[in-house]
């Protein structure tokens, strides 16, 4: 199984390196652009290949082995269609799927369209009439670069193309009608949905927005009559205006606005008599890079035994600070059994008891708070472990016999409350000596993807769960299944960080 594994990814990159070599310049450049609502613009700046791009995809989990289909829809509209076939794919099966799985947006589409038809005479007319408005040291070096200057000013956005629309007039008039049916489409949409384009005002739904722009799938649509693709915009409209304006319900989301984001505790034990959890170490730091990266105020303590565990549950229940912050969050690596986990003295601390110092009567500052807990233990007896993976078990000697557990009875009964455990109750949970427990790696990667994106965090541990579900370890014979449950009485969607991802 390894060893297909490794056949499969071989044959991918070589498809990626073929693929590389047959796209010129000027196509690397126009790959960038339809990139630029899906990729960081520090990360794009610094590409200088096509490679260096479908890095950058495979590492945002745009592209795999298992799904080429951006890159075939981007090769499709820069107008590569020969190199389809190097993915399995046909200019007419692209077509075919674009509604269903497109990602470049509209907007992005009609720049590029216009970048396309513009002339190197066009160029240098549109320059001197938008001379005032450019850098004085400014190279042109093509219509995209143009565009992308033209972004960066905020002179130009998906909402406000009327800069284009002026210099138009006067150089091109026959492509307005490329910018007129884009509006005339987003108009049209956004009435459909009794919603009014000035309704867009808070700097917050802005920013939302414009990160989110091109990053939801496309669905089937009336045609448009552009010359760009018809279908594909909307569905990515219809999301993007929704997320736009969900603040006009705004009692779907728990408030995260405040001044402080809140306190996130990380307890990892490492160091037990009888064993080390090697790879711990690496879920800590991971986890103190997102959560910190989240705006939280990250605590961690090491090697902590049960008694130290319920001690420091009972201290941080009564600081007063949680009155000044939106929410509460606990990561707990340890070694476990059923609805409990293992202070480093190998005796078994409850859950739900852990959890209950923070209910509204034992933590009234964080009444009404959204409480995320998350535990990295097994939930049950240990199994044979394979040569490169280790469980987070405690020995048949040390673990109790208990009967099956339900993972709702672990949670307090009040609401506002999420327990996202690492493995259903009564299996092991695995964790790599090297890189890390399977669970926390694919929280910390799902967390630093989709919270750009606008998503909750039932969303996201959904994604979690996927993610978790196609590992395997070494020998193809081990599985894990991650659960979470929750007495959420609303969304809990975090803040879209300033800064990019931390890796």
């Amino acid at each position: 199984s390894s060893n297909m594994e490794n056949d499969v990814s071989l044959r991918f990159h070589q498809q990626l390196l073929l693929i590389s070599e047959n796209l010129v310049t000027e196509d690397v450049a126009a790959l960038k652009f339809l990139c630029t609502d899906l990729l960081h613009p520090r990360k794009l700046e610094g590409v200088k290949s096509a490679v260096d791009i479908f890095k950058l995809l495979m590492a945002q989990e745009y592209l795999n082995a298992e799904d080429t289909f951006l890159l075939a829809e981007l090769l499709y509209r820069i107008k590569c269609h020969s190199l389809l076939e190097k993915l399995g794919y046909t200019k007419e099966k692209v077509q075919e799927h674009l509604h269903e799985k497109g990602r470049v947006s509209p907007y992005r589409q009609m720049l590029y369209e216009l970048s396309e038809n513009i002339t190197n005479e066009m160029l240098q007319e549109i320059i001197f009439l938008l001379q005032n408005r450019l850098p004085k040291r400014w190279i042109t070096l093509s219509a995209l670069d143009l565009l992308i200057l033209l972004e960066k000013q905020g002179l130009l956005t998906k909402d406000n193309v009327r800069i284009l629309e002026d210099v138009f007039v006067t150089v091109s008039p026959d492509l307005l009608e490329i910018i007129s049916c884009y509006k005339k489409e987003k108009a049209k949409l956004l009435k459909e949905l009794g919603v009014l384009p000035s309704f867009c005002s808070t700097k917050m739904h802005n920013r939302r927005c414009v990160l989110l722009s091109g990053e939801q799938e496309g669905t089937a649509g009336s045609r448009w009559s552009c010359l760009f693709q018809p279908k594909v915009g909307l569905k990515y409209m219809v999301l993007e205006v929704l997320v736009l304006f969900n603040f006009k319900n705004n009692m779907t989301s728990y408030k995260m606005d405040g001044p402080h984001r809140g306190f996130c505790l990380i307890i990892n034990n490492v160091n037990f008599r009888s064993c080390q959890r090697k790879g711990s170490c690496k879920d800590a730091e991971q986890l103190e890079r997102v959560f910190m990266w989240l705006g939280l105020d990250v605590r961690t303590y090491t090697n902590l035994t049960s008694g130290d565990i319920i001690n420091l549950m009972q201290t941080w229940q009564h600081v007063q600070d949680h009155k000044e912050r939106n929410c509460f969050i606990c990561c707990i690596l340890s070694h476990g059994e059923s609805g409990a986990i293992c202070g480093t003295d190998e005796k078994p601390v409850s859950i739900r008891m852990l959890m209950s110092h923070f209910t509204a009567q034992q933590c009234p500052q964080l009444a009404a708070k959204p409480k995320l807990f998350f535990i990295q233990a097994c939930q049950g007896k240990n199994i044979q472990r394979p040569v490169y993976v280790d469980t987070d078990a405690q020995t048949p000697a040390l673990s109790s016999v208990q009967e099956s557990f339900s993972l709702v009875e672990s949670i307090p009964e009040e609401a506002d409350f999420l327990l996202g455990m690492a493995t259903v109750d009564g299996c092991v949970a695995f964790r790599h000596i090297e890189e890390g427990a399977w669970y926390i790696q694919a929280l910390c990667s799902k967390l630093q993807l989709l919270v750009p994106r606008g998503e909750d965090i039932l969303s996201i541990l959904t994604e979690v769960n996927e993610d978790v579900a196609r590992r395997v370890n070494p020998s193809g014979t081990k599985k894990q299944m991650p659960q979470p449950a929750y007495t959420l009485r609303r969304k809990f969607i975090f803040p879209i960080p300033m800064d990019p991802p931390p890796s």
